[in-house]
């Protein structure tokens, strides 16, 4: 099947998945027209990527890096601000496609204004489904729009399903490399550095995203992820520990039979299938060779060492509003922790706080969501501040 020229905006053009992102439409530059670049503070990024790839506009989040910009810039294109200018980025008609990869909550309004104007999405911020998964996936079902997961866990499920009959799916194994601490005693937990726990054994991901491999709340949110994704109950997901990453997630059907997605751990490859879906272009990054990797090794996870997993398994069994109070916790949580405000152990602890104390709200509206996430992040911010 020919793939067609596409018009695609990225968010968050100068974070690690939109550097990547752009290395992979560099490849492939008769494939796509980028519409709109955004960005929160790092303007001196921005400007190369303007000369590069002339878009049709810009987004800076942050309002004096904005003023900043707009005072020194020979840009003529379009010049947006804070979420309003999102917004408009995300929901602009000449998107064929936008790759979202904000950090934390802040992805969840640009993409649902996208999906209501039949936008497909490349979804790399995992935090949108997990705080607003049913009203997400609810609206673009309604508007006929794609919600293509860039984390390579759920791209290897979703290539997995090629072809297979929903029905037939018994359970989905979402596997975790276990970060850095897999093998460390929970009692050394407490004199974890920040330096030890933004030292990822496999993977080369923002600040957020890899405290939260190291914690474990990454493959939690991925659950939650997951749910909404493919329409799967909790009990039917499965977490294991492959230290490897090379088999990124499985199938398991009802007769036994089990089909993995296999690769070198390279966030590319997810990237380029989610921008080019279904297909597999011809690239060339990295081919894995099985006999020089020798052995692929499986654990349990340990619920009781990493909470944060346990404490997302719990969210989404609660429901309603619970996912966004466990999400906005642990945002607020790593951002202290890499802050220094903040150990390591307490980020668990912040959080389960936040999901025992707060009211939950079923069937929430968008609104009622936005609400939540904010007075949890009050709410574990007084907790931090008291201490």
């Amino acid at each position: 099947m020919a793939l067609a020229k596409r018009t695609i905006s990225i968010l968050g053009s100068t974070g690690s998945i939109g550097y990547q992102a752009l290395d992979v439409i560099d490849k492939i530059p008769h494939l796509f027209d980028i519409n709109y670049l955004t960005i929160n503070t790092k303007i001196e990024l921005l400007e190369p990527q303007i000369a590069k790839y002339n878009p049709k506009g810009v987004v800076i989040q942050d309002e004096t890096k904005y003023k900043e910009f707009k005072q020194n810039t020979s840009f003529k294109g379009k010049i947006l601000c804070g979420e309003a200018g999102l917004i408009e980025a995300a929901s602009d008609k000449a998107n064929d496609i936008i790759l979202t990869a904000l950090v934390g909550f802040a992805g969840v309004i640009p993409t649902f204004e996208a999906l209501k104007n039949g936008i497909d999405i490349a979804l790399a911020n995992k935090e949108t489904l997990v705080s607003a998964g049913e009203i997400i996936t609810a609206t673009a079902k309604k508007h006929n729009a794609k919600i293509l997961a860039v984390d390579s866990e759920h791209s290897a499920i979703l290539q997995c399903l090629a072809g297979e009959e929903y029905l037939d799916i018994e359970k989905i194994i979402l596997t975790a490399s276990g970060g850095p601490f897999r093998n460390l005693e929970k009692d050394k937990f407490k004199e974890i550095t920040i330096k030890e726990a933004l030292n990822h054994p496999n993977w080369s991901m923002g600040s957020k995203i890899t405290i939260d491999s190291a914690t474990m709340m990454n493959k939690g949110l991925e659950v939650i992820e997951a749910k909404w994704l493919f329409n799967l109950e909790p009990d039917r997901i499965e977490v294991l520990v492959h230290p490897q990453s090379i088999i990124h997630s499985m199938v398991q059907f009802n007769d036994g039979s089990v089909k993995a997605q296999l690769g070198l751990p390279d966030m590319k490859i997810p990237i380029s299938h989610a921008l080019t879906y279904p297909r597999h272009l011809d690239y060339n990054f990295g081919r894995m060779n099985l006999a020089e990797i020798g052995n692929l090794t499986f654990f349990k996870p340990d619920f009781d060492k990493f909470e944060c997993l346990q404490l997302a398994f719990e969210a989404i069994k609660i429901g309603g509003t619970a996912p966004a109070v466990l999400n906005a916790a642990n945002e607020i949580a790593v951002e202290y922790f890499l802050a220094g405000r903040i150990k390591f152990i307490e980020i668990p602890k912040l959080v389960g706080k936040a999901l025992g104390s707060l009211k939950i709200t079923q069937k929430p509206t968008l609104d009622e969501i936005v609400s939540s996430d904010l007075s949890t992040r009050e709410f574990v911010k007084s907790l931090i501040n008291i201490n």
